[in-house]
């Protein structure tokens, strides 16, 4: 591995932990001072990392997480490390043509940040995953969902193909 892409992957990991961690400090902070009786309360996440569908909801969780941060001189960077950590190279520059024809993100296909998002694998064949990213925009009467269909390569995991769901 390339001293470059060994410093691509560790400001991706970094940034990835950092952004997790910033979400969680707030939770565990006031852990014992309010308890909730409410079994269902209680939000769990986990993970595989062997698991395609679950590096697409990594990426996406991160990369939103950068994106809504634009306040943050980092965050732009943190965005751009995450797409050189999950996105190929074809990918990328995908990314990239859709961005200047655009002039939206590439990877959410729109401008702004979705309030909610998931993802679902919708199948696989030759080597590759698919999986669909359901965003959320907004909130009430004006909620609209859009998709983003991810093509995976099943041994790397790298993310080789972005449409958006038409």
């Amino acid at each position: 591995m390339s001293v470059r892409s060994r410093k691509t992957l560790l400001t991706a990991v970094a940034l990835t932990a950092g952004l997790s961690l910033a979400a969680v400090a707030p939770a565990l902070a006031g852990a014992g001072a309010h308890r909730t009786a409410r079994a269902g309360a209680v939000s769990t996440v986990q993970g595989d990392p062997r698991d395609v569908t679950r590096h697409v909801a990594d990426f996406y969780a991160a990369y939103i997480d950068s994106v809504r941060a634009a306040d943050d001189p980092s965050a732009a960077a943190g965005a751009k490390a995450l797409r050189g950590f999950y996105l190929s190279a074809a990918a990328r520059a995908k990314v990239s043509a859709y961005e200047k024809r655009q002039h939206a993100d590439g990877v959410l296909f729109a401008r702004g940040v979705p309030v909610k998002w998931k993802v679902a694998r919708t199948g696989s064949g030759a080597g590759h995953a698919t999986s669909r990213v359901t965003l959320t925009w907004g909130h009430g009467p004006h909620t609209r969902v859009t998709g983003v269909d991810v093509l995976s390569d099943l041994k790397t995991l790298e993310i080789t193909d972005l449409e958006t769901v038409r």
